[in-house]
């Protein structure tokens, strides 16, 4: 029989199709409940908790305030249940609840955060194959501009007297001194600070182990009488308090970032400008940099700065990239004191040293004279 059959279709057309239809697995007829349905979409409340372990230390103390408010709003609602407009409606609302102090800008950080915080939920929802990557809704909300910091480099004056107050004010000058010098020595972040082991010195180089943010790790130099400090600092604090964090309180437990909070609001109480404009410990990286920058040159200022990847300086600073022994001569002509990296051409006279900051500026704390003396 060669006719068409009832439905139209020749007996050649009906043996092509059940060729075809063979040949397709037989998974793809069955239909998703006989494959397992696609994973559950979770609550923000359960992928916050699920997220939050899977981020770096550093990540989760940022977005960690900012989830909690997500949580608070939309703790039962499901990943992909918000539209981009339902999170800019929620950015604004954090926007508008933000602390208002005396160096806020409108709200403008915790805004920002907000929507940082939620692209880090949906783009771990991404990998994790929860939602495609197509509607990812953060991604549709804009960030708000960040606006140029406020923060500048002090003047020689300012500097000063900071170091001046710390030194004969406070439970402990002998630590906030050693804080403050290490911070003008090294222009390193509080985290770096904070995160020094007795392991991190090196005694024969005199350079200290900086672990900073994005997981980055440097060698710094320090000076020599600033290593020898550290090293003093240690040897009567640790043994206390036992571990082997570097910088300690008086009763041998490990520093904390509180010690840095107290520190500048004591300040604060005593000198108005520092209250004013919100004075930190990253005023002193500022002041560092700048100085090295305008008596060293941009290269060098990067490197001591620990900054690595693209520059604005583009293609460039890949060929003049300063290395740690032109950041040894920068330290070596801020604190006045030679550098083990560079000696021997120090001691030939091999590029003139320039006028070091004035002593007062990296005041010893008292009771280190005798110790740094050789």
């Amino acid at each position: 029989m060669t006719g068409p059959l009832p439905n139209g279709l020749t007996n050649q057309e009906v043996a092509a199709l059940r060729s075809i239809l063979a040949r397709i697995p037989d998974e793809g007829l069955r239909g998703p409940s006989a494959i397992g349905e696609p994973p559950g979409i979770p609550t923000f409340r359960d992928y916050i908790q699920r997220v939050s372990v899977a981020v770096a230390p550093g990540s989760r103390r940022l977005y960690e305030s900012y989830w909690k408010r997500i949580e608070q709003c939309w703790g039962e609602r499901k990943l992909n249940d918000p539209t981009p407009s339902e999170i800019s409606a929620l950015v604004e609302q954090i926007r508008a609840s933000a602390v208002v102090r005396s160096n806020s800008r409108g709200g403008r950080s915790a805004a920002e955060h907000t929507v940082s915080a939620l692209r880090c939920l949906y783009a771990f929802a991404v990998a994790d194959g929860l939602i495609a990557e197509a509607e990812d809704p953060a991604r549709r909300v804009a960030k708000p501009r960040r606006l140029p910091s406020n923060r500048h480099a002090l003047a020689e004056r300012q500097l000063a007297r900071i170091v001046e107050l710390a030194g004969r004010t406070g439970n402990d000058p002998h630590l906030d001194s050693l804080i403050l010098r290490l911070h003008i020595e090294t222009a390193c972040r509080r985290g770096g600070a904070l995160g020094l082991d007795r392991a991190d010195l090196d005694l024969d180089n005199c350079c200290i182990r900086l672990s900073e943010k994005g997981g980055t790790v440097r060698w710094q130099p320090v000076s020599p009488s600033m290593l020898r400090m550290l090293v003093r600092h240690y040897e009567e604090r640790g043994k206390i308090g036992g571990g082997t964090q570097l910088l300690r309180y008086r009763s041998g437990a490990p520093l904390t970032s509180r010690r840095y909070d107290h520190l500048w609001q004591r300040l604060g109480r005593r000198l108005p400008w520092v209250q004013a404009q919100q004075v930190s410990t990253h005023w002193l990286r500022h002041t560092t940099l700048t100085w090295v920058e305008r008596n060293f040159g941009y290269a060098i200022a990067r490197a001591y700065a620990g900054h690595s990847g693209r520059s604005d300086a583009g293609v460039t600073s890949t060929y003049v990239k300063a290395d740690i022994y032109d950041v040894a001569r920068a330290l070596s002509s801020l604190s006045g004191e030679p550098h083990p990296l560079v000696a021997e051409e120090q001691a030939i006279g091999a590029g003139e040293p320039k006028p070091p900051w004035p002593e007062r500026m990296l005041a010893v704390p008292e009771g280190e004279e005798e110790a740094m003396a050789p």
